[in-house]
């Protein structure tokens, strides 16, 4: 039964409506009466009525002061305004203020009540009905947790089956998303995850994941319309989701929020990153197919951002993600042989062969974007043999180590080129720390230098007058005072050095005899042979085939250690 309270200062009136219909036959119940607004009001407080039929002209609080009290106060209470006068300011009122309708006490009949009542009626059913609906999505909002809700966009996306987390119901009455009709999928790279995490524990990956995580979904709001996901190696979705709207808005605020979190991780964790967005799809089971698509641009194009904002019709079968990079090149990492040539060329501290190395694997593999696993196990492996040189070479507490470019410098690099230039540095400053390290000692200032310039000359031209320009001393002195502190001339230093690379070369087995004396300095084959006999005792040839007799192989001793 429907409730219904009479609200009239005319005993007549009352009267008339009591007998006008049979209203229990109706399904109606008239549960009360009031002579002005103030008692009305007093009544509706203690039992609030379905439906309450108003005079518009009474004493103490008139007929519309009362409606707009019960529209502020009771808004699920409907109201009809009954006046023996047809005035216009009266009817606008009233119906501005929620009232079902107005009607003229002398035109009034059981038809043109029984009409207004039910009309009344549908409108309390469908608030009913929605309000349920709210109820029911709440509870289904707080049943499925964000964990929950994360582990099952992630199922979908990787066309896993639905019942594995027991979201049978919930994804096929999409209430997973409420209201949305329409969605769409952005991937999110961070840049430099590889190179960051690769000497994390996994409690530390795990902690960074957490925190980029925690931060999308901070700038993303409610994750029941927007929801950022962990995919894996440093690879995020974003999956959005929107009621009936326009495509340019669509794209608008996909845009804005995509921004808004690429400033954010920037800004708070220091990661720079890379977006895509695919196409929108109009049902959940599409968004694998849309996923796919924004994966495929962020892999296969430098492009930052692009939107496609054509609706997808058709799903198509899901790449595999390193599947552009394998169809462009076999290369994963470093060769073998890469690996090789750059340790042999930073134990021969051959600055030049380290940067033509690097100028090579880089143009390997400059059509990728910078964020691609390839590019970024390259860096690693180039970062891992520089780290590996140092830690041979200098103390773990060494305080210059810290001067080194870091992992989280070359992670700020926004282009290939840029990483290049990056990892140049790196090693240019990683040389200039080994060199400073083995001439550490009692040496004098000038000795110390004339012994760096032989280290990183020694392939080349090399003489005491042009060491002595370069120091800025006159050749006699600094022969005198070279020869005093290492026990050794220029000319001997310079060949013990030079015979030293070359040995290095010899048991790398990479190059023939006359190539490596080309490459450790000496102008003619027949003067290497000679040089090289003489300090190790063996012809190179010797040295090669009989490395039992290398016993009297004379090494240079440890240059730090001065006299």
């Amino acid at each position: 039964m429907f409730q219904v309270l009479l609200v009239d200062d005319e005993p007549l009136v009352h009267h008339n409506l009591w007998t006008l219909l049979d209203w229990a036959d109706y399904g109606f119940e008239l549960c009360g009466q009031a002579h002005n607004g103030l008692i009305a009001l007093t009544m509706i407080e203690q039992s609030p009525p379905h439906i309450v039929i108003i005079d518009v002209d009474m004493p103490e609080m008139n007929g519309v002061e009362l409606n707009r009290a019960i529209k502020e106060r009771f808004p699920s209470v409907k109201t009809i305004m009954l006046s023996s006068y047809d005035d216009y300011d009266y009817v606008r009122d009233c119906l501005n203020n929620g009232s079902i309708d107005y009607l003229l006490k002398h035109r009034l009949d059981e038809s043109t009540l029984l009409n207004i009542l039910n009309k009344a009626v549908l409108e309390l059913q469908q608030e009913d009905r929605l309000r349920e609906k709210q109820v029911a999505e709440s509870i289904i909002a707080e049943k499925v947790s964000p964990e929950d809700m994360r582990d099952y966009l992630l199922y979908l996306l990787k066309r896993q089956t639905r019942t594995t987390y027991g979201f049978e119901d919930v994804s096929q009455k999409d209430n997973l998303y409420p209201h949305a009709s329409r969605y769409a999928t952005a991937a999110l790279q961070i840049v430099p995850f590889l190179l960051l995490t690769e000497s994390y524990s996994d409690v530390q990956t795990n902690g960074l994941v957490q925190q980029v995580v925690d931060m999308m979904q901070q700038s993303l709001g409610d994750i029941h319309e927007r929801t950022a996901v962990y995919v894996e190696e440093g690879r995020f979705v974003i999956v959005f989701s929107f009621r009936e709207r326009s495509e340019h808005i669509m794209q608008r605020e996909v845009d804005g929020q995509l921004r808004k979190i690429q400033h954010a991780l920037e800004l708070f964790l220091n990661l720079q990153s890379v977006t895509a967005v695919g196409p929108i799809c109009t049902s959940l089971s599409q968004l694998a197919s849309s996923y796919c698509s924004a994966e495929y641009e962020l892999d296969g194009s430098s492009s930052v951002k692009t939107f496609r904002s054509h609706t997808l019709q058709n799903e198509t079968p899901c790449l595999d993600k390193h599947s552009h990079e394998k169809d462009q090149s076999q290369r994963v990492s470093l060769t073998i042989e890469e690996q090789k040539q750059l340790l042999l060329s930073i134990e021969r501290f051959d600055k030049q062969g380290v940067h033509q190395l690097i100028s090579s694997i880089f143009a390997s593999i400059d059509y990728l974007p910078i964020h691609s696993h390839m590019v970024q196990m390259v860096v690693s492996e180039l970062m891992q043999t520089g780290d590996k040189a140092w830690r041979t070479c200098l103390p773990s507490t060494d305080p210059a180590v810290a001067n080194l470019p870091s992992r989280s410098e070359l992670g700020r690099m926004k282009t290939i080129r840029e990483l290049e230039q990056g990892l140049q540095s790196f090693f240019s400053s990683l040389f200039h720390l080994l060199n400073q390290h083995r001439v550490i000692g009692s040496y004098s200032r000038h000795v110390t230098q004339t012994i760096q310039f032989i280290l990183e000359r020694y392939s080349g031209y090399v003489t005491l007058e042009l060491a002595a320009s370069v120091i800025g001393l006159n050749a006699s002195y600094l022969s005198r005072i070279f020869k005093e502190e290492t026990q050794r001339t220029f000319s001997e230093y310079l060949n013990q050095v030079r015979i030293d690379a070359g040995c290095k070369l010899l048991d790398s087995g990479r190059y023939s005899i006359k190539e490596i004396s080309l490459q450790v300095g000496f102008t003619t084959h027949n003067y290497f042979f000679k040089v090289f006999k003489e300090i190790t005792g063996l012809t190179p040839q010797a040295y090669l085939s009989n490395p039992g007799k290398r016993k009297n192989e004379t090494k240079l001793p440890p240059l730090h250690l001065g006299n």
